[in-house]
């Protein structure tokens, strides 16, 4: 079994293995056994990937001998999907009797154009079932999961400090005879960023010929945690001349290639007095563009090494000569605005989608023909509007938009 990952070979057993997340674990304990006297039938479990959300339910749940249903939300995500196999499991009783947990796992990955319906069903068998469901998730801030929201009991999982993540890799290497600095085990805690599923893997991947984890073993590990300033990644674009330079930029900064290039475009000009030079350089942005438009039609992703050397490179090489004076690079107003105007517009656009699928129709044509019409109807009658909100599953907050003035 050498090959075996070591994750699932130490995975908590007991409550006391899963380590940093003690207030988390009480509350939910507390709903589990106390469930029949809950408000709500259901607990949403969010916080950041490897902080134990799923190991927890799933601990909790042996201790007391209970079954465990577990599917995950990204591959079950429509309406009739959920209803088939959450839905099923929520109405069978649990194998001898025994007391059942419903563990539906990542349910922020419902999208909300192709998996319509899939929320409002999932919140039917909530309200529904006689057994907990226990959902995970990582972010549910978009206004779509307010319905589950409303039918669940929100426990938060914080990330995991070092020292937490220092506890349980120390509890591996004991199990598996590896001998470490404590220097070196304390620096391998840090570089997880607090994913301790992230941190077991590196372990396994450094110590598990070698049985040893030194701080020279650290430094053949990939620092995740190292990225260079997106600013510091502008100067080698607009201060050198060398494309060999610039065509390197990139590579260590946190923000993807679409930022990069807001920074870029939102910079330029900053940069580039010369109207010569400064209408190479967009030349060039404007091509990695281009290029950008064809990965995303034909997915064709071996033009991204373009899109990079275009924008940095191709920007570079377009100065006659570099500004001496230092300027201060500043972030995209651009994609501000445009969040600004969808949360402007999200209430709106979220009722013309229930109604385009209630009125088989596009949603173009529900937001231009039927939102104007049906929010003046709903306006004058509360009982039309009750009969609407019923029809469409709106929720409440939708509902309320319709009928303000």
């Amino acid at each position: 079994m050498s090959n075996q990952s070591w994750l699932k070979k130490y995975e908590p057993k007991l409550v006391e293995h899963i380590v940093g997340q003690e207030r988390a674990i009480k509350e939910l304990k507390d709903f589990l056994v106390d469930y029949k006297a809950q408000k709500k039938k259901a607990a949403l479990l969010i916080g950041p990937i490897g902080s134990g959300k799923t190991s927890s339910v799933l601990t909790i749940a042996k201790h007391h001998g209970w079954d465990v249903i577990e599917v995950n939300a990204s591959d079950t995500r429509n309406a009739e999907e959920i209803e088939a196999k959450i839905g099923a499991a929520a109405k069978q009783a649990s194998l001898f009797f025994r007391g059942k947990v419903i563990l539906v796992d990542e349910v922020d990955g419902i999208s909300g154009q192709h998996d319509r319906g899939g929320i409002p069903t999932l919140v039917k068998i909530i309200e529904s079932t006689a057994f907990p469901v226990v959902m995970t998730a990582t972010d549910v801030d978009d206004s779509k999961f307010s319905p589950l929201k409303k039918v669940s009991k929100t426990i938060l999982f914080d990330q995991l400090a070092p020292d937490s993540v220092s506890q349980a890799l120390q509890r591996v290497c004991q199990g598996e005879g590896v001998v470490c600095e404590p220097l070196a085990l304390s620096s391998l805690s840090r570089r997880c960023g607090g994913d301790l599923r992230a941190a077991v893997n590196d372990l396994q991947a450094l110590t598990q010929d070698k049985k040893a984890l030194t701080s020279d073993v650290i430094k053949s590990l990939d620092d995740r945690n190292r990225i260079e300033p997106i600013q510091s990644a502008l100067i080698k674009v607009f201060k050198v001349s060398d494309a060999r330079i610039a065509d390197s930029a990139l590579e260590s900064v946190g923000e993807d290639s679409d930022e990069c290039m807001l920074w870029i475009d939102e910079n330029l000009p900053k940069e580039y007095d010369d109207p010569a030079s400064l209408a190479r350089a967009y030349e060039s942005l404007a091509k990695a563009d281009v290029f950008r438009g064809r990965i995303r039609r034909w997915q064709h992703w071996r033009f991204l090494v373009y899109v990079n050397a275009l924008m940095t490179a191709g920007v570079a090489v377009a100065k006659d000569q570099r500004k001496k004076l230092p300027v201060d690079y500043e972030r995209s107003k651009r994609l501000l605005s445009i969040y600004i105007m969808n949360m402007k517009f999200a209430k709106r656009k979220a009722i013309a989608a229930k109604l385009a699928k209630a009125t088989h129709s596009s949603s173009r044509r529900a937001l231009q023909d039927a939102v104007p019409f049906l929010r003046a109807a709903c306006r004058k009658s509360a009982d039309f509007a009750k009969s609407l909100a019923e029809q469409c599953e709106l929720d409440d907050e939708e509902l309320d938009w319709l009928q303000k003035l």
